[in-house]
């Protein structure tokens, strides 16, 4: 015979949930302050150059811990831009999935 046992519910105190949340509110605040360059570019980066830059990513990356390059392009010409780069990236990584073992 089982017996039965009273539900127990704790409530959170207030302090608990500011410990929660506080963190969020200040990476909240912290970000809406980040901004990036702005204004009119004649001939932003395209589908190409995201391919290239797509393609060099690890030597991208490596050099933008040691320099103040930029291992993405702003301002550049947006959904283009980003397709390249995701497919170069892809191919330079090996995100085909061509290697997954089949069942």
């Amino acid at each position: 015979m089982t017996q039965n046992l009273p539900l127990v519910r704790r409530k959170l105190r207030p302090s608990k949930v500011m410990q929660g949340l506080l963190p969020l509110i200040i990476l909240l605040t912290i970000s809406g302050c980040a901004t990036h360059q702005s204004g009119v570019v004649e001939d932003p980066p395209g589908f190409f150059h995201g391919l290239l830059h797509g393609f060099l990513i690890l030597f991208s990356f490596i050099s933008s811990l040691f320099t103040d390059y930029e291992m993405y392009a702003i301002p550049n010409s947006g959904t283009w831009y980003n397709l390249g780069y995701l497919i170069g990236a892809s191919a330079f990584l090996g995100g085909s999935g061509s290697s997954a073992k089949r069942r």
